[in-house]
């Protein structure tokens, strides 16, 4: 049976994985928009990947704040996919954002 901190720490990595998708998805559909000529729509799922992956990024900050105040954070397989998760979807926006871009410019 898991702790409450435990469950705490499952808890913020589900939504760190949720809004990471959230954004990744977004970041992708942007740059199908983009290769259609649709930049407007483009412009607006690339805006709405990067608000996602700001709340994603909030739940991350939060536990390095606990843990840099002295809170001790068990680390499990969940968490570090939720790390990876986030990490991932993050460079998928950037390079989204370069290909919209070359789309854009042809």
């Amino acid at each position: 049976m898991e702790n409450k901190t435990e469950n705490n720490i499952t808890e913020i990595a589900f939504q760190i994985i949720l809004y990471a998708g959230n954004g990744k998805s977004n970041a992708m559909e942007a740059i199908q928009e983009a290769k259609k000529g649709n930049f407007e729509e483009s412009d607006r799922l690339i805006e709405e990947a990067g608000e996602e992956l700001v709340k994603s990024h909030k739940y991350q900050t939060e536990l390095l704040q606990k843990e840099a105040s002295g809170e001790e954070n068990p680390v499990n397989v969940l968490l570090i996919h939720s790390q990876d998760h986030l990490m991932t979807s993050m460079t998928v926006r950037d390079l989204a954002q370069e290909i919209i871009e070359i789309y854009r410019n042809k």
